[in-house]
């Protein structure tokens, strides 16, 4: 029997999520639940790469694993100082695919890597029924070992891994998709991941995957504005919110940051031109602040200096790209300054006021401190979860 002789590139676990991530940048549900995600792996995975993902679920039996690898779906320190537009939640539940609960309801997609064959075949009729029928989410992504490509495998002997209860043939996968879709009003395209090359090719990929598609009748597929119920069977083991801009707070952190940030380096500037630029001491009295309604053209200010400060003009500090994508408008930069205490602003608003010297301000700064060492880092080494086959391939230099 022809074995395979070169390993999989990249390995196949790390090609089984990427298919997910592809899915997910290219149809960007906002609600995904992952089944099985034991060390979470997937789950880290796609809060890199959510895109549009705006609520993030794991489920797993093994309470202890989840209990060891919850810390690692924490935000890290980056996501405090760059928070992102929309907002993500992740939750961590111990249950089982085969028990309904209503706090399943209601995703736009359902992710099953490698579950599928870890159950009895009794069980398989109970978790078809629980995730097209009782759950009926959007799309579901079910991969499973493919039996036909097994004797390729070097050193296999019967299942790819101990707790496998079955491993499927194509026909036996597809016969089982096609059941689904009928019953439950979905359909299926078929595809894999981890392809042996030339005339092997024949026997298909490593990995196959069915994905479905729920079929609405012209309805609008995403049912994110379905309204989630409380765990009724399900354990909630963690939770924890990142931080985004659509929290008020968070956005005028960042947009003050930001500000303080740039009227710094125009402060900076003046001190190193102020003997070789004199128009930096022009004092700009009879020109208008130009607040176009979307943000348009404003007139070119010089930052200038008054007496023990220098003004900063908002048009100049909204020029930023980054204050620019977070206020939109020189208007809105004006407005959603006014009434914070960590910026000061002239009597109508369009100048930001700054000590002409390079002294501290030392409040501030232990303030900036203060919540610094709120935020926790968590390392996010992503961890192999993975068949014992795939192991053994890695060990033996394989991978």
């Amino acid at each position: 029997m022809t074995h395979i002789t070169t390993p999989f590139s990249p390995p196949l676990y790390i090609q089984r999520y990427q298919f997910v991530i592809d899915y997910v940048r290219t149809y960007r549900p906002r609600k995904v639940i992952d089944f099985g995600c034991a060390e979470c792996v997937l789950l880290k995975k796609l809060r890199f790469h959510r895109n549009n993902i705006q609520l993030l679920v794991g489920v797993d039996i093994d309470r202890a694993v989840l209990l060891s690898r919850m810390r690692t779906l924490a935000p890290l320190m980056s996501d405090y100082l760059q928070p992102s537009d929309g907002p993500l939640t992740i939750e961590l539940y111990e249950g089982s695919v085969t028990e309904r609960d209503p706090c399943t309801r209601g995703f736009d997609l359902v992710t099953c890597v490698e579950l599928i064959e870890h159950l009895e075949l009794g069980d398989v009729e109970s978790f078809s029924e629980v995730v097209f029928g009782y759950m009926a989410p959007g799309a579901v992504i079910v991969s499973t070992p493919n039996a036909e490509f097994n004797p390729l495998l070097p050193g296999l002997r019967g299942f790819r891994n101990h707790d496998h209860k079955f491993e499927w043939t194509r026909a036996e996968f597809q016969a089982w998709a096609h059941r689904v879709c009928g019953e439950y009003g979905y359909s299926v395209q078929f595809t894999g991941v981890g392809e042996a090359l030339g005339h092997l090719r024949d026997v298909g990929f490593c990995t196959q995957i069915g994905v479905f598609q729920r079929n609405f009748d012209g309805l609008n597929w995403s049912m994110t504005n379905t309204e989630r119920s409380e765990p009724s069977v399900y354990r909630l083991l963690y939770k924890v919110m990142y931080p985004s801009l659509c929290d008020n707070n968070i956005y005028q952190k960042t947009l003050v940051n930001e500000v303080l940030y740039e009227a710094e380096h125009l402060r900076q500037e003046w001190h190193k031109s102020e003997n070789n630029n004199p128009h930096f001491y022009y004092h700009p009295s009879a020109e208008a602040v130009q607040y176009g309604a979307e943000g348009g053209a404003v007139e070119w200010q010089p930052v200038y200096q008054q007496g023990g400060t220098i003004c900063v003009p908002l048009p100049r500090i909204w020029s930023s790209p980054r204050v620019r994508a977070l206020c939109g408008t020189v208007q809105r930069l004006g407005e959603d300054l006014l009434e914070n205490s960590r910026v000061r602003l002239n009597a109508d608003g369009t100048m930001l006021i700054l000590p002409a010297d390079d002294e501290e301000e030392e409040e501030e700064k232990e303030e900036e401190e203060e919540e610094e060492e709120k935020v926790k880092t968590v390392s996010c080494v992503a961890d192999k979860v993975e068949e014992d086959w795939d192991r053994e391939l890695e060990s033996s230099g394989n991978v």
